[in-house]
């Protein structure tokens, strides 16, 4: 158990692993394909994050979840490295993730929104044992990146077999992903008809998910989804701007009256 431990982690702790891989220039062109390649498969992960993070009550709340969320995803991204090798044997993880996903989206459309005169519930159904609303929302972000961080951790170890290499470009590659999450969660504070739209990725996300199992074998390549998602935010904010005037023209003809 040990030698196997050993023979995973290992070059983790090698001081001459780690001095080859930040002086050679070769690596570091590598470490930057790696994280280029983590921010494109990380877009539908962004999505889902900021989606999230919508049930907490403030925009500190909201930023913290990311930060625990980044930390985690820092040490499960260090463990999975190490088993990587494995991991294609865990598509039922990417099943389990896909139904996870629908459920988000069902609880979310099937939740009376603003205006409704039903009482609202969400912080009740997104707790885990009793946890606050804040900490089951880290859970949840813990969650997603356990679940899409198949794909991008099995991509990398294509490129390079040299799980330094692999673990640098995955950190730098997850910190800007955290980035993107961030600028979704502060547009949707100004646009609220985005969350909507996020959910509606979701659904997409879900598919793309489960189609992906070894069973079916189909993929929605990386660049084709950032343009369906480009696609859906530039309609949203048409959407978004079209309501807007219309609610002002609305104003604008009572005053009139």
């Amino acid at each position: 158990m040990l030698h196997l431990i050993e023979q995973l982690y290992g070059p983790f702790f090698s001081a001459t692993n780690w001095g080859n891989v930040i002086t050679s220039a070769n690596d570091w062109l590598i470490i930057l394909s790696l994280a280029i390649i983590e921010c494109l498969l990380s877009v539908d992960n962004a999505v889902v994050l900021a989606a999230q993070t919508q049930s907490l009550d403030n925009l500190q709340e909201r930023e913290k979840s990311l930060f625990y969320g980044l930390w985690g995803a820092y040490i499960f991204r260090f463990l999975i490295i190490g088993i990587g090798t494995y991991l294609i044997s865990f598509w039922e993880i990417k099943v389990l993730g896909a139904a996870y996903l629908g459920y988000l989206v069902y609880r979310y459309f099937s939740q009376p929104k603003n205006g409704a005169k039903v009482a609202q519930k969400p912080k009740q159904q997104r707790r885990f044992f009793g946890l606050s609303n804040f900490w089951s929302v880290v859970i949840q972000i813990e969650m997603m990146d356990i679940i899409f961080s198949i794909d991008s951790v099995l991509a990398s170890l294509a490129i390079s077999d040299n799980p330094v290499i692999v673990l640098i470009g995955g950190m730098i590659g997850i910190a800007c992903m955290r980035g993107i999450a961030e600028v979704i969660m502060r547009l949707m504070r100004k646009i609220p008809e985005l969350e909507t739209m996020a959910y509606c990725l979701i659904v997409l996300i879900a598919i793309k998910l489960f189609i992906s199992i070894p069973a079916i074998g189909w993929d929605i390549p990386a660049t084709a989804f950032g343009g369906i998602v480009l696609v859906a935010f530039i309609i949203t904010l048409l959407i978004h701007f079209w309501r807007r005037r219309r609610n002002e023209q609305c104003v604008e003809g009572k005053v009139r009256k």
